[in-house]
């Protein structure tokens, strides 16, 4: 592809990243005139502003990675309007799975409550007052910009040398090797990888894996983490974790993607740890599942175009996680288990956006179950028109592609097998459980 056709490439991600909460710039209503407050006004102090510490602010405050800051009434007020809207259609914050369908409990779930999207929407509806200053709750105490969301980690490693992308530089892979530092063996419960502070704007992703030579002469290792846009870190369920041996050595698998101004990357990965000498129960297993390399076949100008992609668990298994994973076309995925029996049960779906990579962790109790010979059946949906914001071309024929501008359709699913017994155990507890 020519250079000038790359040029939209290099802006997607400052577009998303606005588009994400803005969409169109709306006026808010006028400000409501001070005077006695009734016991059932909907107030910014006393019942928004709660909700927007919950699960806003972190992101909308000066410095972050959203457009604006949502701290104070005079910073929130002149976007009442968009925020009723981006919450009522749940843009905002950023959690795209499909409420009714499939498992319905996940760990740190951002979304708002019915209830909760109902009181913004009454605020602005009503006049967006601000309310009596002391019904406000005490300011949010915000983690610091570079804070590590598994928790301050005990090992990090890091690029060997900083990175420089330019203003204008096509997009550009590289392998970069790190040594690990580990002098012994470890298992990891927890895993996270950052890019610098300002970098997040041209790392399109990164995947991180680990190299070790085994007694035999043999090479080991496996996948480790795996960052983009939005993604927050792995933290892996009590009694699993993952293997990194003594001189592991750390690849780091770099996409970077200009934006129009010079930007400085040094990506770490940073590790917590189970206490030396403890070696968890089973092993927490992350991969692509249902890729669509060869069959990726998105028309210019067509919509709802449908791939499919399967991966068969060659052991009793307990999934953990479902993060899907597609371009700016995408718009919707699924995954599906089709168990021997002929059982067919939808696990997980999603809406998709380029510019949030979010993993939706299970919940313990409602974590699937699957037995050996299970199918995972991922089915992604793009969409190839004008209707799609992001979309830089609907005129060009778009397939499978590493570039931004082209597409992926893949899951990325976490998952750890089991013993026959103990799976038949956690089906029977899960059923006495429900039947409560």
């Amino acid at each position: 592809m020519k250079a000038r056709q790359e040029r939209p490439d290099r802006r997607v991600a400052a577009r998303v990243l606005v588009s994400l909460v803005v969409g169109t710039m709306l006026m808010a209503p006028p400000a409501a005139s001070a005077g006695t407050q009734s016991a059932s006004e909907v107030t910014f102090t006393r019942d928004v502003l709660p909700i927007l510490q919950r699960a806003c602010q972190q992101c909308h405050r000066p410095g972050s990675v959203a457009p604006m800051s949502l701290l104070t009434y005079e910073e929130v007020r002149p976007w009442a309007r968009a925020i009723r809207d981006k919450t009522a259609q749940r843009e905002m914050p950023p959690w795209y799975i499909e409420r009714n369908v499939g498992v319905r409990a996940f760990k740190e779930d951002a979304s708002l409550t019915d209830d909760e999207i109902a009181t913004i929407g009454a605020w602005v509806d009503a006049g967006a007052s601000r309310g009596n200053p002391a019904d406000a709750p005490p300011p949010l105490e915000l983690a610091s910009l570079d804070e590590w969301r598994i928790g301050t980690p005990e090992w990090i490693v890091e690029l060997p040398e900083t990175q420089t992308i330019g203003a204008v530089d096509a997009d550009h892979w590289l392998d970069v090797w790190a040594d690990s530092r580990l002098t012994e063996d470890r298992y990891i419960k927890a895993v996270e990888t950052k890019p610098s502070p300002d970098a997040y704007r041209v790392v399109h992703h990164v995947a991180t894996s680990m190299r070790w030579e085994e007694e035999d002469g043999e090479e080991g290792g496996g996948f480790l983490n795996e960052y983009a846009m939005g993604k927050n870190g792995d933290i892996f369920p009590d009694g699993t974790g993952r293997l990194i041996k003594a001189g592991t050595q750390i690849r780091f698998n770099m996409h970077y993607s200009s934006v129009g101004e010079e930007i400085r990357d040094r990506t770490r990965v940073g590790f917590k740890l189970y206490p030396k000498g403890v070696v968890p129960d089973r092993v927490l297993i992350s991969r692509h599942v249902g890729d669509s390399f060869d069959t990726l076949d998105i028309k210019a100008g067509a919509d709802n175009v449908r791939s499919d992609g399967y991966y068969v668990l060659p052991e009793p298994t307990q999934v953990t996680g479902f993060q899907p994973h597609m371009h700016i076309r995408g718009e919707r995925m699924c995954v599906e288990a089709i168990q021997p029996n002929g059982t067919i049960e939808t696990l997980s779906c999603s809406g998709h956006n380029f510019g949030w990579h979010i993993v939706y962790n299970y919940a313990d109790d409602a974590a699937p179950l699957l037995p050996a010979g299970t199918i995972l059946h991922v089915i992604g949906w793009h969409n190839n028109t004008a209707s799609n914001r992001y979309n830089p071309d609907p005129k060009n024929w778009v397939g499978f592609g590493n570039r931004s501008i082209d597409d992926m359709s893949f899951a990325w699913m976490s998952f750890f097998h089991l013993p026959d017994d103990v799976f038949e155990q956690k089906l029977t507890e899960r059923k006495r459980l429900r039947s409560n």
